[in-house]
């Protein structure tokens, strides 16, 4: 591993970001180790990683199970684009316990439109799981190292289609003057 002062201010900084990224954002894309899409997950920074509730009557968490991986990316705030991407360690936090806690203070606040405010945190020990997602290893994806092609999902097949030409008239029926 380098231990160069430029290696360890670069290490810092990509620490920053992610934090700060992570901090602003209101959404990630998670895909876990094994799937092959990424998912958007709500979540909170607590603690040095992202914690996220999920299953139940909450959002999917399909594929993260404590002790597998995930690739996280984070998307910009206010563009909305790409900003950072990374690998993450995902552990589950006992409810009741002082790290469950404090990561279910952190995200009662992320929580929008809760159907049951006051018992939530009882409903999330009961029926979900929180997870932790710890940051393992250095960034993947930063400002300047991002990587080649839109790295977007192909589009579900439908039958849907395009808007047609309109018809040569309409134009008459809806400007003639009355």
């Amino acid at each position: 591993m380098d231990r160069t002062p430029a290696a360890t201010a670069d290490a810092l900084l990509d620490r920053a970001l992610l934090e700060e990224a992570a901090k602003k954002s209101g959404l990630l894309w998670v895909r876990a180790d094994g799937e092959e899409q990424s998912r958007p997950l709500w979540h909170a920074w607590h603690d040095g990683a992202v914690v996220v509730v999920g299953d139940g009557a909450e959002q999917p968490l399909h594929g993260l199970t404590p002790g597998s991986g995930a690739q996280v990316t984070v998307r910009s705030k206010d563009k909305g684009g790409r900003l950072t991407g990374w690998r993450a360690r995902v552990s589950e936090l006992a409810p009741g316990g002082e790290a469950w806690s404090g990561a279910v203070e952190e995200l009662k606040g992320k929580r929008l439109n809760a159907p049951d405010t006051d018992a939530m945190t009882e409903r999330w020990a009961r029926e979900c799981r929180v997870l932790r997602l710890e940051p393992a290893g250095p960034l993947d994806e930063r400002p300047g190292a991002m990587p080649d092609g839109s790295q977007a999902a192909a589009p579900m097949p439908t039958t849907a289609t395009t808007r047609r030409p309109i018809p040569a008239g309409l134009p008459k029926l809806l400007f003639k003057r009355r």
